[in-house]
């Protein structure tokens, strides 16, 4: 294994951390905000860090998977602990665990806090805060990969090891190309959707806020009410609109982006997104207007938001959904493990993986019929390869085996069922808000710190989807 390029590869991840957290620094200063010092003091830190890192590291020699594996789950964790020290050294969050959750849920788009009141705090640390879904949306290592195209072959593998889905699409030959082409597109998004939230009426800073929580599927608002406290259809219009495109693989975005429609409208995965959005939301409006009393306008608004906001996994709430009938709760917890489409922003198991199970049992129902006939799985007109089968079956596996034994450990500790399963589905999922202790109208603040730390540990596993962290921890992988 080579070492010293995993070094250099995560000292250049640190250093673009510490160039992303200099906006905030500018705007606590500009704001005359006392915050500045612990971002000054943040960045220093972070700089010195990445830059002793990347200089003792090397790019020569052989590179290969277990590279980008090493750098995935590493630059993850430490992007954490770094992006973690705005909060510890400002006082917002002195406790590191907390602050690390924090930072975390950040990063991975997950939008579950420990923070009780946000009107209080100051615009520099918010602004960090909901930048931190921004650059884990897409991906910082992407990112990096798109402004260092020296890395070479090691981006196409941490490329790899981080995009989200069953299969990894590129758009251009050259992965840096492709890096640097989607985000292109995601500052596209970014700027259409805060320029439509500020002509809504929000103002510019909120508009910057809900859109990076929009486009990164993550749910960070700067009110405590979240979308609610705005009561504008308008702009929760303008959010499920973004929250629906950014829940798309972005690769169908960029042929979108330049006139062609036929591969976003001839997709299957889109098409099941679509259609399991469609239904989720008719089958909750129709149960909160016969068992909630709700009106038609009431029970069709709040539904639609409920529903895109918990499928895409962003997280961000209108209502609180944990008094809704149970069919309603139930559906919404499901909803929780189907996510957005391979290769969006979106979390959780994905659709791409769900289609491709369901193509895999009606085979098996099949050839119980006529054994000796040979059925390909087929996603439109492409085969998929038994490999890939494979990979979606064990990863769902794994998925559930983890899903259970985190729940088995929050549980151990006192937290009641609903809000232990919730919690561990939302953060696995990188959904954010769950059921019971941690619904929309809490937030985890109230959990033990164990607990905490373990729901860390299910973000960065569900955000680099399973294998990518536990493969790190196989005595095959650290032998050369």
């Amino acid at each position: 294994m080579n070492k010293k390029l995993i070094l250099k590869a995560l000292g250049l991840v640190l250093l673009c951390e510490a160039a992303a957290m200099v906006p905030s620094l500018f705007l606590a200063l500009l704001y005359g905000e006392s915050e500045w010092q612990a971002f000054l003091a943040s960045i220093i830190i972070t700089a010195l860090a990445g830059g002793l890192m990347a200089l003792r590291g090397s790019g020569g020699g052989n590179v290969g998977y277990r590279e980008g594996f090493a750098v995935a789950t590493f630059g993850w964790m430490l992007l954490a602990a770094f992006g973690s020290l705005p909060y510890i050294l400002s006082g917002v969050l002195p406790n590191p665990v907390d602050a690390y959750f924090e930072t975390m849920s950040g990063f991975t788009t997950t939008g579950a806090s420990v923070i009780t009141d946000l009107e209080v705090l100051s615009r520099g640390i918010l602004f960090w805060r909901s930048l931190t879904h921004w650059l884990g949306g897409m991906g910082i290592i992407v990112l990096t990969v798109a402004l260092i195209p020296s890395l070479k072959i090691a981006g196409l593998q941490m490329f790899k090891a981080e995009v989200p889905g069953p299969t990894k699409s590129k758009v251009l030959p050259r992965i840096a190309q492709t890096s640097r082409e989607l985000y292109k597109i995601y500052l596209v998004i970014t700027a259409a959707e805060i320029l439509l939230l500020k002509l809504a009426g929000m103002n510019w800073f909120d508009s910057f806020i809900h859109t990076f929580g929009t486009v990164a599927t993550g749910g960070f608002s700067s009110k405590n009410a979240s979308i609610a406290a705005y009561n504008s259809f308008l702009i929760e219009l303008i959010i499920v609109v973004f929250m629906i495109i950014s829940g798309i693989n972005f690769a169908l975005h960029y042929y979108s982006l330049r006139g062609n429609f036929r591969p976003a409208l001839k997709d299957p995965e889109v098409r099941l997104y679509v259609a399991i959005l469609s239904v989720s939301f008719c089958l909750v409006a129709l149960d909160l207007v016969n068992s909630a009393g709700f009106s038609g306008e009431k029970a069709a608004r709040e539904a639609l938001f409920q529903v895109t906001s918990i499928m895409t996994t962003t997280g961000y709430a209108t209502a609180d959904f944990d008094q809704w009938p149970s069919m309603s709760r139930a559906l919404l917890l499901l909803l929780m493990f189907v996510g957005g489409c391979a290769g969006s922003t979106g979390g959780s198991i994905k659709v791409s993986r769900i289609l491709i199970m369901f193509k895999g049992i009606s085979r098996q129902f099949v050839k119980l019929l006529h054994p000796q006939a040979v059925i390909p799985v087929r996603i439109g007109r492409e085969i998929v390869h038994q490999e890939v089968l494979d990979n979606v079956q064990t990863f769902f596996f794994m998925y559930m085996l983890i899903m259970g034994g985190a729940v088995l450990f929050v549980t151990s500790l006192g937290v009641d069922l609903i809000s232990a399963v919730s919690a561990v589905a939302a953060t696995l999922g990188n959904v954010g808000p769950g059921l019971g202790a941690v619904g929309p109208a809490a937030n985890y603040a109230s959990l033990p710190l164990a607990v905490k730390a373990l729901l860390s540990l299910c973000m960065v596993v569900g955000r680099l989807e399973i294998y990518t962290v536990v493969i790190i921890f196989t005595s095959g992988f650290w032998r050369n």
